[in-house]
């Protein structure tokens, strides 16, 4: 099982609704809309780094209000 934190970016007084869209996906843990440099925040977890990827691409990158992502994989040192 590998997890995330999906950073993300979104229009002006969108992060509720894109928090709110996100958090009902399968994989994802928890979708909480914050302050700071990124409006929301996405722990989400999958089998494999591939499948990780398609759930960014084809899913979260696709709600509407998005700008930008960024995926931080957890690793266990």
């Amino acid at each position: 099982m590998v997890q995330a934190y999906i950073l993300i970016q979104t229009e002006v007084g969108k992060a509720a609704a894109v928090a709110g869209e996100i958090k009902d996906f399968q994989g994802v843990i928890s979708a909480e809309d914050v302050t700071g440099p990124y409006d929301v925040i996405v722990r989400a977890e999958a089998d494999n780094v591939d499948q990780l990827g398609k759930m960014v691409v084809a899913k979260i990158q696709n709600v509407e209000g998005i700008t930008r992502t960024l995926t931080c994989p957890v690793v266990h040192l």
